[in-house]
């Protein structure tokens, strides 16, 4: 049997290394890597296979085949054949990376969208693993599978970012979990360091500088999750911290898809601070510059690099911006909404992870991570509604930060005191979550208060706010509407009364 493994990334690629170290892929008479790079702007960027360290890792396979060469000037992102196309792109894939006519097993990422649905639609009858390397793994499945892909289904295997910590994407389909140790993945990112070149301008400024820290730039204006005056305010704050940590140097690696303007603008910014600044734009993955340099510490928003900063190579983290980006995802259900949570939680909030925690409360995490994945996909995961339940009612305060009051409201859940407000819906936009709560059909929140909440009515220190109740059934129009009125400072009567904060 021929096994195709597909990649979109490096980082996938140092994954799957990983995972035949280990051991966890199934034997195959030959292993095909498909490289299919997800780059969002892929023609400025270098190819997978141009990336230093790469024909080191690909010793692990009998051949390498490019489907983003292939398809150009397409991208693989775009790769959705009609279903009359699938016989004829079936032949074409067999001749064109030399798979004969015998059969074929998918070892595939992100199941949930293209090119992984075209390739398993294409060979129907392949049986199919998931790999899964980042933190979105420990997040619930975004899209339902089709039936044809849910019985070809037969397991995940996923690296260990977060120890102990059981990943729920695909967990509806109660899938063989498999985990890769981190090791395996230490020694491949070493492997990969060492195939590397020097990095520029590191070996003599360190260490006449001080202590040393790598700032991992984000890539959240152009998504729309942050205006491009936030981010630069974000990035500032990433140094501020660098420098709380008493570092004396900054490495500032940015964002492959990012403005060159950011890093000039950051460069500045330092020179304010009196910290010396260092410009790391080779094209190397952010653990390789962790292994090569060794840094004091280091500081970015919510990348998974922080956590195989901690976990893999034993280095120092300063998670900074979490709380404005739990506030800004959205809808609900944006999968960037968990490795924000487990950001925060491990790094802000020091909830340790389920294998590293001495007092045996290892379960807060899991708890936490389920109860998130629920709010986001209840549809999905019913069984985890008791779980939910229970660690909004016992859960620490803190932890409230995680939630917003409407989705709350809208799954009939207690509403903890310190549940995050939607600014989004408040401010009289359109909700896109709204049809997707995770409600039942034609389901509405019950009347009375849920346990382990207080009630909704006026207390003396603020004014009245409408019942969540009352908010779904007045409609959208009329929530945009008492969202205007509430920002211009009108007068409601009190029984409509609609204070800032309130859901």
């Amino acid at each position: 049997m021929i096994q195709l493994v597909a990649a979109s990334t490096m980082f996938q690629v140092v994954s799957l290394a990983a995972m035949v170290d280990a051991g966890v892929l199934p034997d195959a008479d030959e292993r095909v890597l498909v490289l299919a790079n997800g780059a969002q702007q892929p023609e400025l960027s270098p190819r997978i296979q141009d990336i230093a360290g790469f024909a080191a890792l690909a010793t692990r396979f009998d051949r390498v085949v490019d489907l983003a060469e292939l398809m150009w000037p397409r991208r693989p992102a775009q790769f959705s054949p009609r279903r009359d196309e699938l016989p004829l792109w079936e032949r074409l894939l067999r001749s064109h990376w030399g798979l004969g006519t015998g059969p074929v097993q998918l070892v595939v990422e992100s199941i949930q969208v293209n090119p992984a649905i075209a390739l398993c639609r294409i060979f129907h009858d392949a049986p199919i693993l998931v790999h899964s390397d980042g933190l979105m793994s420990y997040g619930p499945t975004r899209n339902k599978l089709s039936l044809p892909l849910r019985q070809r289904l037969d397991g995940i295997v996923y690296v260990d970012l977060v120890p102990g910590l059981e990943p729920l994407l695909l967990r509806e389909h109660r899938p063989h979990r498999t985990a890769v140790g981190l090791d395996a993945l230490a020694a491949a990112f070493g492997e990969v360091a060492d195939a590397a070149p020097e990095l520029p301008a590191l070996a003599a400024e360190p260490a006449a500088g001080g202590p040393t820290a790598l700032v991992l730039g984000q890539y959240l204006a152009d998504l729309g999750i942050l205006t491009v005056e936030e981010e630069a305010g974000l990035h500032r704050d990433m140094l501020r911290a660098a420098l709380r940590r008493g570092a004396r140097t900054v490495v500032f690696k940015p964002h492959p898809s990012s403005r060159p303007s950011v890093a000039r603008r950051l460069s500045d910014d330092a020179g304010e601070l009196g910290l010396g600044f260092v410009l790391l734009d080779s094209p190397v993955l952010a653990e390789t510059a962790i292994a090569k340099m060794r840094p004091d510490v280091v500081v970015s928003c919510f990348s998974t690099a922080l956590a195989t900063a901690r976990y893999v190579f034993g280095i120092e983290c300063e998670a900074v911006g979490t709380e404005l980006l739990l506030e800004r995802l959205t809808p609900y259900e944006n999968s960037n909404r968990i490795p924000v949570t487990l950001i925060d939680a491990l790094l802000v909030r020091s909830v340790p992870a389920p294998a590293e925690d001495p007092a045996g409360t290892g379960g807060q995490l899991q708890r936490l991570v389920e109860t998130v994945a629920y709010c986001m996909q209840s549809k999905q995961l019913p069984e985890l509604r008791a779980t939910a339940e229970e660690f909004l009612r016992t859960g620490l305060p803190q932890q409230a930060r995680y939630f917003r009051r409407r989705r709350l409201a809208a799954l009939d859940l207690p509403i903890p005191e310190l549940a995050v407000p939607d600014l989004a819906w408040e401010a009289g936009e359109p909700d896109d979550a709204e049809a997707s709560d995770g409600a039942p059909s034609g389901a509405t929140p019950s009347g009375t208060t849920p346990a382990g909440t207080k009630p909704a009515g006026p207390s003396p220190s603020r004014a009245p706010r409408l019942y969540p109740r009352a908010l779904l059934r007045i409609g959208r129009a009329g929530r945009r509407r008492l969202g205007r009125l509430a920002k211009l400072g009108t007068r409601l009567r009190p029984e409509h009364h609609h204070a800032p904060g309130a859901e």
